[in-house]
């Protein structure tokens, strides 16, 4: 059973809600622009540089076969190309196109700002208290960095 102190919550519960409240903007930002929350992901992650399949399937958490099928979805719509690897002639990179990398920077735009809403009744010392601590939750967990930082 969980106690609640002047409204306060502890350490575990406020990390895991505030992961499902920014996975649903994500989700939401990314229906209204057509995409699936994986396609979206996937489109932000290529936003940096093309990647490898077995790199982008490390960096996104998915299976092989599911990344198969979120790039291939993402092919047929025109988001995302797959070319040679300059590196292993029997691999290949997935890269955006054109159209996915003018969709890319208008969703993940769009993104960024519905996430920085949700702190918008924070002072400045308070939002780089809570990037400062949260910075560190990624980087000593090495979590992959699947979204770029707005400029």
């Amino acid at each position: 059973m969980s106690k609640h102190v002047s409204g306060q919550i502890g350490t575990v519960a406020a990390l895991v809600r505030s992961t499902f409240l920014v996975n649903a903007v994500y989700a939401a930002a990314a229906r209204e622009y057509g995409l699936t929350q994986q396609q979206g992901q996937l489109l932000c992650v290529l936003m940096a540089r093309p990647y490898g399949m077995s790199e982008l399937g490390a960096v996104l958490g998915l299976a092989k076969s599911s990344l198969t099928g979120l790039v291939d979805r993402s092919e047929r719509n025109g988001l995302v190309e797959r070319g040679p690897d300059p590196e292993d002639s029997r691999a290949v990179r997935v890269a955006l196109t054109g159209q996915g990398a003018e969709l890319a920077d208008t969703f993940y735009t769009e993104t960024c700002r519905r996430v920085e809403e949700l702190t918008s009744e924070f002072t400045s010392a308070e939002r780089d208290a809570l990037a400062a601590l949260l910075g560190r939750v990624v980087t000593d967990n090495k979590a992959p960095s699947v979204f770029m930082e707005p400029e």
